[in-house]
């Protein structure tokens, strides 16, 4: 198990929590996600670790932003 942290920039609401949970958790391998609000903090727990790209993809799929690291 790989546990993962991102910042996300742009959520506000507890929709903006679904959507970034929902597109994360389709991921192939993703077991749970995790989203702190208040600090645009998602934590991802995965069977290996994930590709940079995808996670990229499944946040601006969702409406957001992956702020680099």
């Amino acid at each position: 198990m790989t546990t993962a942290v991102y910042q996300v920039r742009g959520m506000t609401c507890g929709h903006c929590v679904s959507s970034v949970s929902a597109e994360l958790g389709g991921i192939a391998g993703v077991r749970d996600v995790r989203v702190d609000l208040a600090s645009g903090q998602v934590t991802v727990d995965s069977e290996a670790p994930l590709d940079s790209a995808t996670v990229r993809a499944a946040v601006d799929e969702a409406g957001y932003e992956l702020v680099d690291a």
